[in-house]
């Protein structure tokens, strides 16, 4: 096969200099990052030839102004330069030399501008040009509507900010456990709890802030039991003038979070439940102690109008997510709201509804898929959700033994009855197993790949 002129030149470099031209062996790093600031949509490229042409601009504009004198002599020389080197070195070694040393300078000059730039930031060891190039591509995601309360939002959460910074999670307010529980009857603030869960969630790495967000006091008169970020929502609550959906946003800075966190509603709601047996329960962390069979679910003040930014989020997303979460206490206390309901009802983008591992004790008792679909169903008066996502492989053994002994089993898939009720079943390995606990919870990476995947299939 002929060897290329320029070929040739290369071959008379040193193995040094011409390392990483070879095919088959790795790029240095630092020619990786030069190569990285060409990356298309990084929008640097035309500021790179703008910037150019101003200096040649300014350069000849001076030239002119001291009556070109100094601009003929320059010239002259640079003519009798290039005529020399055409002379004596082959155009096909000159030409793309010259070439390489322009861009070499060029980007070399450019890299440590940014350099110097990007040593100003406090996570100094990452490249700016990764910094631009993850702000991009979050940035050009999806608009995500996650839906839902509890752990269960705040695991799909920690996946999908690796995909999309277009992300709004919407979270039920029906907390009245634990530290939410006590801010709520002490202050009268909205239950600060899963806000908070959803928030630390979505932060940019910013890990010691999210570490101070969810430090719970172990000692001290009225703080034991109370986390920081709690507190902290409720501090901001009062300094915005008891404005609950500021607070949030003046909190999600603090936290440099990828999207946006939102109240279903800023009405102080309550749930309750009618029974299977007859009773009537009042109170979200009342209901699953009842032990018994839910009949019906609904909440105080019946019908709380639903945030005018969570709806509009609704109206403009490009997929909507609901679960995991407790069906009655996370999930459907969303669909409360009759707005959010109807706002649901009326989009046509995908909407999928991801399905608990296992049931709940006092909740989802013996419950199927199907059993969960009907009961979002019947909240919303039709059918919401087009597809359901299913875990496919059993937990091991050892984790079944451990759930069966607080009457918990894995949700049965029930496939005839759910495809009779309409809906598409995804099923996939999204669990993630503890050895130590013997628990099983969603793995964020594994359920928010499957989600996409789904997602870009329709």
């Amino acid at each position: 096969m002929p060897i290329s002129p320029l070929q040739k030149a290369i071959r008379k470099l040193s193995p040094k200099q011409r390392r990483w031209s070879i095919i088959g062996q790795q790029t240095p790093k630092r020619v990786n990052r030069w190569f990285k600031w060409l990356s298309p949509g990084l929008f640097v490229k035309r500021w790179l030839l703008i910037s150019a042409t101003g200096l040649l601009l300014s350069v000849l504009g001076l030239a002119i102004w001291v009556k070109l004198t100094p601009v003929n002599r320059f010239l002259e020389l640079i003519s009798q330069l290039l005529e020399t080197i055409a002379t004596h070195v082959p155009s096909y070694i000159s030409g793309p030399v010259a070439l390489l040393l322009g861009l070499f300078l060029l980007l070399w000059g450019q890299s440590r501008t940014v350099g110097s730039i990007t040593e100003a930031f406090p996570d100094s060891d990452q490249e700016l040009v990764d910094r631009l190039l993850t702000h991009r591509r979050l940035h050009r995601g999806p608009k995500i509507v996650a839906i839902g309360g509890g752990t269960g939002l705040s695991t799909l959460l920690r996946g999908l900010k690796q995909y999309s910074a277009n992300i709004t999670a919407i979270v039920t307010v029906a907390d009245d456990g634990g530290s939410s529980g006590r801010l709520r009857e002490e202050i009268g603030v909205l239950p600060p709890g899963d806000i908070r869960n959803c928030m630390s969630a979505l932060a940019d790495e910013e890990k010691l802030l999210t570490e101070l967000f969810q430090y719970r006091f172990q000692a001290g008169e009225g703080l034991t039991g109370h986390s920081f970020g709690n507190l902290f929502l409720t501090a901001m609550t009062a300094i915005t003038g008891r404005d609950f959906e500021k607070a949030i946003a003046a909190s999600s800075k603090v936290l440099a979070i990828r999207g946006k966190v939102l109240p279903a509603t800023l009405s102080d709601v309550r749930l309750w439940a009618k029974l299977d047996d007859g009773r009537f329960v009042e109170g979200e962390s009342h209901i699953t102690e009842a032990g018994g069979k839910i009949a019906q679910i609904g909440c105080f003040p019946g019908d709380p109008p639903g945030l005018p930014a969570a709806l509009q989020a609704i109206r403009e997303a490009d997929y909507i997510i609901m679960g995991p979460g407790s069906l009655y206490t996370s999930v459907i206390p969303n669909l409360l709201v009759s707005d959010i309901k109807d706002a649901l009802a009326k989009v046509k983008v995908p909407r999928i509804y991801v399905c608990n591992i296992m049931t709940q004790p006092g909740e989802t008792d013996g419950y199927t898929v199907s059993d969960h679909i009907k009961a979002i169903d019947r909240v919303c008066g039709q059918r919401i959700f087009d597809a359901v996502l299913v875990q496919r492989v059993s937990p091991s053994p050892t984790v079944l033994k451990n759930y069966a002994k607080e009457q918990s089993h894995p949700v049965f898939l029930d496939r005839e009855d759910v495809t009779n009720l309409g809906c598409r079943i995804v099923l996939a390995n999204i669990m993630d197993e503890d050895p130590m606990t013997a628990k099983v919870t969603h793995h964020p990476q594994r359920l928010a790949r499957v989600l996409l995947r789904w997602y870009s299939k329709n």
